[in-house]
């Protein structure tokens, strides 16, 4: 899009947001452990590509207006992205009669398609100004920063130049992401081997204040619920009962219509702040995960702590955010530049790994 189409009001915010940008970009960074990251750098497109960021953050806040779930929906892309091998853009690769992915994966069959509609835009906008340069690993890690910006959330330094990925597993994303009836011991340990913190895992969470998750992912909480004794109760009882009763109603047809919704922060679901945290502590917990983090010795501090005091989860909340657009990062050879988002440039890195021959060009 350009910068004449957008209204003169909407112009000013965004060269604001795109003036905040650079300035966080050009801030001295950690060096983080890995030849792989130590090749990253704030101002990687300062020749190359130097409006990079400017034209990724008009294509969002343009599809943001459209649609107020794009910024939920492109930063849970980027999570199920990075914590599956690497912030490389493996879940952007799109299935083919001949290869699978890791959209086949059934945990990212909700992924929404507005997100992935927004990275496209982007690269075909990117592609228009300086084609072939900018990766769509990092355009999906600048385009997470640039929403939660939009919508109320912290800013926090993205380094730049990753490569896209050279492979997409269909099976991986089920073992490696994290699920909705996880415990809190296994939610720990999985964090823990990627090398998160506790506290990182509960920052993480927070990402929580935007977006919905569909009613077949809590619906064990609001039907045929038995305590640990065995005994039904009408729905679980850690749940604010006004809450789970609505949450009851609209949820009460999802087995006949799998879309059906409803808001993870039933308070501001459109703001990112810490009224996920705040919800906690009155019972308004969609995910049985959101009430471990509440019940939960290890967690609980870090929820009262999120929910008293913005500026801690803000703080928190983006140096998680750095660490997590840094892990597992392709550099050099070991990825490419996509052309498009959905496609690898000649095929797989591996022909016939995922069960066929090379991907052919699209």
């Amino acid at each position: 899009m350009h910068q004449h189409e957008i209204p003169a009001i909407m112009r000013l915010s965004l060269l604001l947001l795109v003036a905040a940008l650079s300035a966080r970009a050009a801030a001295q960074l950690p060096a983080p452990a890995g030849g792989a990251v130590g090749a990253l750098k704030p101002d990687f497109y300062s020749q190359s590509c130097p409006r990079a960021e400017r034209i990724i953050a008009e294509v969002m806040q343009t599809k943001q207006m459209a649609n107020p779930t794009t910024a939920a929906g492109v930063l849970r892309v980027f999570f199920h992205d990075c914590f599956v091998s690497g912030c490389d853009a493996s879940v952007l690769i799109a299935s083919t009669q001949f290869q699978k992915s890791e959209h086949d994966a059934e945990i990212n069959h909700s992924l929404p398609g507005d997100a992935f509609d927004a990275v496209v835009r982007a690269k075909l906008a990117l592609e228009l100004e300086c084609p072939g340069v900018v990766s769509c690993a990092d355009i999906l890690a600048l385009a997470s920063g640039v929403l939660i910006t939009m919508t109320g959330g912290p800013r926090y330094p993205i380094p730049l130049g990753r490569k896209d990925s050279l492979s997409s597993s269909p099976t991986a994303p089920d073992i490696e992401l994290p699920h909705s009836n996880f415990t809190m011991d296994r939610l720990i340990q999985m964090f823990g081997a990627k090398g998160f913190t506790v506290q990182e895992l509960v920052a993480l969470s927070g990402a929580h204040t935007l977006g919905f998750s569909h009613c077949k992912e809590f619906a064990d909480r609001l039907y045929n619920f038995r305590n640990q004794g065995g005994k039904p109760e009408p729905f679980d009882p850690s749940m604010n009962p006004s809450y789970a009763r609505g949450l009851q109603d609209v949820c009460k047809d999802y087995l006949k219509d799998p879309t059906i919704a409803a808001f993870n922060d039933i308070m501001t679901p459109g703001k990112f702040d810490n009224m996920y945290f705040v919800n906690l502590e009155r019972g308004l917990g969609l995910l049985s995960t959101d009430e471990e983090l509440w019940t939960d010795p290890r967690t609980k501090p870090l929820v009262q702590l999120y929910a008293s005091n913005p500026t801690a989860f803000f703080t928190d909340f983006g140096r998680a955010m750095e660490k997590l657009s840094l892990f597992g990062v392709k550099t050099g050879a070991d990825g490419e530049v996509r052309r498009r988002c959905d496609a690898y440039n000649s095929g797989p890195a591996i022909p016939g790994a995922f069960g066929g021959g090379a991907m052919p060009k699209m």
